[in-house]
């Protein structure tokens, strides 16, 4: 019986040594938010373009100040992409261009991405804190 209780008292010391070092539990890199400069800039410019802010507001774009869809504020750090799918960058571009597909009777419209452009708004995302 004493070892589920040495091991909870290792993973609660780990855990206090992490708190006191300054290190914060929500502290974290974003696991896709690398892409490069220039695609994350394009895909900002395509958001716009697609008026993805009629319905969604997009930290960034100026003119995407939608309430219709939900916020995409600090999407980079969200699990999922419409509460079912991973978000990664591959699903998320998939998602842009064709989200029905993905999730049968979801709300979100078909806008006439092209891969490559839902690429580059996917790489814009997911680089939002």
């Amino acid at each position: 019986m004493a070892a589920p209780f040495a091991t909870s008292a290792a993973l609660a010391a780990l855990l206090l040594a992490a708190l006191a070092s300054g290190c914060e539990l929500g502290e974290r890199d974003l696991p896709y938010g690398g892409a490069p400069s220039a695609q994350r800039v394009a895909g900002q410019r395509l958001l716009a373009q697609y008026q993805c802010g009629s319905c969604h507001a997009i930290l960034g774009v100026p003119i995407a100040q939608g309430a219709v869809g939900p916020p995409l504020s600090a999407y980079g750090r969200r699990s999922y992409i419409a509460g079912h799918l991973p978000n990664r960058p591959d699903t998320l571009a998939q998602w842009i261009v064709a989200p029905a597909a993905l999730v049968p009777g979801t709300a979100m419209p078909a806008m006439g991405v092209s891969p490559q452009d839902a690429r580059d708004m996917a790489a814009y995302l997911l680089a939002l804190e």
